[in-house]
């Protein structure tokens, strides 16, 4: 897959996938083994309350540990926290969201601050940190809880969001179309407490190697000037 690289302004450099494992059912272990996750134990629904004068928005963007990472590091983002959206099954486990039976994506829900860093900039941020020509897979993650997603929480977010994308297709700035899901957000359900913080509690965990770190290197590279201090 090629990529087409634009000045840093406009929207520059896309942050390449590393295509080497997968991260559905692997779980990190107190002694560092990787083992299936079995567990039944449900995420609880968490709403989307948010501090004044912050926003929120939900992406979706193949496996939440990279995406979170990514935003963990971003200037202006308050929280971003690993859970699943889009989906009919009333809070479902992770379990049940890597059979791709329940409808749901796996998503971050990002709060930011609007006065430090700005919806154009978050969705550059994303659009850059995964290929949003992939239909339900990133890498050798594979299936509808991959997908690539923006759920907008108001008219504002649908309205930028699918303006960016028209204007990503038009300059193409991929080879292939965008396939990215613009949809309203309807619910979210936090995953499962070992998802949360996921790279920065697991970073030696081989998905988180050879996966996660190199998007975030790349991202750390192009986004110096956007970093948490």
């Amino acid at each position: 897959m090629n990529y087409i690289n634009f000045p840093h302004k406009l929207w520059l450099y896309i942050v390449l996938m590393v295509p080497i494992l997968s991260c559905q059912g692997q779980v990190k272990t107190k002694n560092n083994a990787t083992k299936m996750n079995t567990s039944t134990t449900k995420a609880p629904i968490t709403s989307a309350i948010h501090p004044e004068g912050t926003e929120i928005i939900t992406l979706g963007a193949g496996c939440f540990w990279c995406i979170e990472a990514v935003f963990q590091d971003l200037k202006g983002v308050v929280s971003a926290t690993s859970g699943y959206s889009g989906g009919t099954v009333v809070n479902p486990s992770y379990k049940e969201v890597c059979t791709a039976q329940t409808g749901h994506a796996e998503v971050v829900q990002v709060t930011f601050d609007p006065k430090i860093v700005s919806l154009p900039e978050i969705l550059e941020v994303f659009w850059q940190v995964h290929d949003p020509t992939t239909l339900n897979r990133q890498g050798n993650d594979a299936g509808t809880q991959y997908r690539s997603a923006i759920f907008f929480h108001n008219d504002y977010q649908r309205k930028i969001a699918e303006e960016y994308k028209i204007k990503l297709d038009e300059s193409h700035a991929f080879e292939n179309p965008i396939v990215t899901e613009i949809t309203a957000f309807s619910n979210y359900y936090k995953a499962e407490d070992y998802h949360q913080d996921y790279y920065n509690q697991n970073g030696d965990q081989p998905y988180c190697q050879f996966v996660v770190k190199p998007k975030l290197d790349k991202f750390h590279k192009v986004f110096k000037d956007k970093l948490k201090n």
